[in-house]
């Protein structure tokens, strides 16, 4: 298999974030992204970014939520994480609810003849796909 350059997997030394993350153990964590250089140093030219992880229960299991946090200190964070929180929430559920509906709009009936069985298809002719 020859190497292909262009698919080299390359960090971006202008784009580097020093992550810290802060949980209370009970309903989620706060990801604090301070922008550094190649160095490590803080690079105060960009903005310190803060996003929020929790899990939504569901009878089919747990789905992470991660969302972006409009703050400009971890004690703004922590304040508006229920609020940032509650529009992924929504976000996520208005997604599932469109998968659902677009999982029952693309029921496949095979037509009679298809299918690549003998004699084309099952005997008694099938169902007919418009």
């Amino acid at each position: 298999m020859s190497h292909d350059p262009s698919t080299e997997l390359k960090m971006d030394p202008d784009a580097l974030y020093r992550e810290e993350v802060f949980s209370d153990q009970r309903v989620g964590t706060i990801r604090r992204l301070t922008p550094v250089d190649s160095s490590g140093a803080d690079d105060s030219a960009r903005p310190v970014l803060f996003v929020g992880q929790a899990q939504l229960l569901t009878p089919m299991g747990a789905i992470p939520l991660t969302f972006q946090i409009e703050a400009s200190s971890l004690a703004e964070a922590i304040e508006n994480f229920a609020g940032a929180a509650e529009v992924q929430l929504e976000e996520t559920a208005r997604q599932i609810e469109e998968a659902r509906r677009e999982a029952a709009s693309q029921i496949v009936i095979p037509k009679g003849g298809a299918g690549g069985m003998p004699g084309g298809g099952l005997p008694g002719g099938g169902i007919q796909m418009p």
